[in-house]
């Protein structure tokens, strides 16, 4: 690990809007009333990397609670970094493996849940580990609330496809889908946010994918 990285997990450390590993347990059901301090919803964003997303729909909804989901703390470290010096109060990091996220996070307890242009593991030896396979869906249906949302957007089609098969398979309810959001009438300030990969997917002409679904 460069010396960089190695300065940003241990910064990342002394933030007082992140959260590492088992400590994460002790909020189980009680995100919104102890970590933030009020009644709010509650919505995550998984692979979060630099939390682009996080921040930014923080800043868009200051009445919700963000939190970034993601293992590695120096890429953590962009986003609550940003948070922090902008007082950003509203937004949280959560740095664990996202198989453990029902050890974190109560029935019920979130709103909604986004993906944003996460590792496609393209391999088929590496399906279980797609963050559209079964098995983590039921586990974002297991913590999402009655009227809970999820979204995803993603460049790889291969992975789009993937997850549009999976949610077919599970007759689950796809509200708005695109193969091109950005010439799609779906677009709007939310669907707009660019996260740093996105901005170069988009600069080499690549089409984004969305789509929006709840079980």
């Amino acid at each position: 690990m460069g010396k960089d990285k190695l300065r940003r997990f241990a910064e990342v450390a002394t933030f007082k809007n992140v959260v590492q590993l088992d400590a994460g347990k002790d909020y189980k059901g009680e995100w919104a009333s102890t970590f933030f301090g009020n009644n709010n919803p509650v919505v995550l964003e998984l692979a979060c990397g630099k939390g682009e997303y996080t921040v930014n729909l923080a800043k868009m909804f200051p009445h919700i609670n963000f939190i970034g989901i993601d293992y590695k703390g120096n890429r953590i470290w962009r986003g609550a970094k940003t948070a922090l010096e902008e007082e950003i109060n509203n937004v949280g990091f959560l740095r664990i493996q996202i198989e453990t996220i029902l050890e974190h996070f109560e029935e019920n307890e979130i709103a909604e849940i986004w993906i944003t242009f996460p590792d496609p593991q393209p391999q088929e030896s590496r399906e279980k580990k797609r963050l559209t396979n079964p098995r983590f869906l039921e586990k974002y249906k297991a913590i999402l609330n009655d009227n809970g949302i999820m979204h995803l957007k993603t460049d790889n089609d291969g992975f789009y496809a993937y997850t549009i098969e999976q949610l077919a398979l599970l007759d689950l309810i796809k509200i708005k889908e695109t193969t091109d959001l950005y010439h799609s009438d779906l677009v709007d300030n939310v669907l707009s946010i660019k996260t740093y990969y996105e901005r170069k997917y988009l600069a080499n002409n690549k089409n984004i994918n969305y789509v929006q679904w709840r079980f």
